[in-house]
């Protein structure tokens, strides 16, 4: 095993974790293979996290941060129209989907469904990981429902609409092994918010 370069065992760790959770799953991913993967002791691991628990909650802490700085930094977020912005938004999550599928698979969605009732500290962390996207959806739509009021929608309830797109497009493309799902549902997505705010396609 190549040993991990001082004061990086942390970060491999969860980069480790990172690339295991999304092809195995977090209860099938042992201390021991992350430990491998990342070039670490045992000793090294839990003088970091207490816990594989604690590593869990690291790794949902650190994937909404890095997800969540990608987003932010795309220049999608500066055009000035903002439902231009929010079909940009989604002109990056198919492009995405070009990557294997554990690629484009969501750490958090990942790791809720197994871990919901089991640790709710792992449950809270990735709520907080969809509510940090449903917010940057959020401003977008709230100044597109502005010029273009549809009545009955709120930009909250439709920034959530996008995280169930996500998220199941994500889950059906894995039990399908093929992105093709999670492209459905970003077009079906796509075409329901041209008709909500009458903004038909541009010609191709």
């Amino acid at each position: 095993m190549t040993r991990a370069p001082r004061g990086e065992a942390r970060t491999r760790l969860i980069g480790a974790a990172r690339s295991l959770v999304r092809r195995k799953g977090f209860a099938a991913t042992s201390v021991d293979e992350l430990c491998a993967a990342a070039g670490v002791t045992k000793g090294a691991f839990f003088h970091h996290f207490a816990t594989k628990e604690a590593l869990g909650v690291a790794l949902i802490d650190d994937w909404t941060e890095t997800t969540g700085a990608m987003f932010a930094a795309h220049p999608y977020n500066h055009l000035p129209d903002p439902l231009d912005r929010v079909f940009g938004y989604l002109d990056l999550r198919r492009q995405l989907l070009g990557q294997p599928i554990p690629e484009f698979s969501c750490v958090a969605g990942t790791s809720v469904q197994e871990a919901y009732e089991t640790s709710p500290a792992m449950r809270d962390a990735a709520a907080k990981s969809v509510a940090s996207g449903v917010e940057h959806m959020r401003g977008h739509l709230a100044e597109a429902l502005q010029a273009h009021p549809v009545p009955g929608v709120t930009a909250e309830g439709l920034a959530r609409q996008f995280q169930v797109a996500v998220q199941g497009g994500i889950i059906l493309a894995k039990a399908a092994n093929d992105p093709a799902p999670a492209h459905e549902a970003f077009d079906h997505l796509e075409r329901y918010l041209r008709l909500l705010f009458n903004r038909p396609a541009a010609p191709r």
